[in-house]
């Protein structure tokens, strides 16, 4: 993988951008998502998989989960393409339940711009 390059500058970005998908999931902020999400987007979670629309339709609602928190997290810059992978962590409203998922975001550099082309998150032993 010598043509890897880990700019600084990228690197800075996709950490950002990282926080903002966080902070937007955590707000129902289907308008913040639209900025960052590619046209081709797909999203996979348990038993599920939804294209950009579905998911701005979905994270619209009122998210079942407070205090999203994300750790572990690791950027992989692949020429034009990046992995985020990372564990999140959040307490369920209904019965304050502790939770934790891992998850894989892919990023693409698209006319000088990273955008998240797919994200796939999974509950551990599910």
């Amino acid at each position: 993988m010598s043509d890897t390059k880990q700019s600084p500058e990228d690197l800075a970005i996709l950490e950002r951008l990282n926080l903002d998908y966080v902070e937007a999931d955590q707000a129902s902020d289907a308008t913040r998502f639209s900025e960052l999400l590619a046209e081709d987007f797909v999203v996979q979670t348990p038993g599920v998989t939804r294209n950009r629309e579905e998911f701005l339709e979905y994270i619209a609602k009122p998210r079942p989960f407070k205090d999203l928190a994300v750790h572990d997290v690791r950027v992989r810059i692949l020429s034009d393409v990046a992995l985020i992978h990372g564990r999140s962590t959040y307490t369920m409203l209904a019965d304050g339940a502790e939770q934790e998922a891992l998850y894989t975001d892919a990023y693409q550099k698209r006319e000088g711009t990273w955008v998240c082309v797919s994200a796939c998150a999974i509950a551990p032993g599910t």
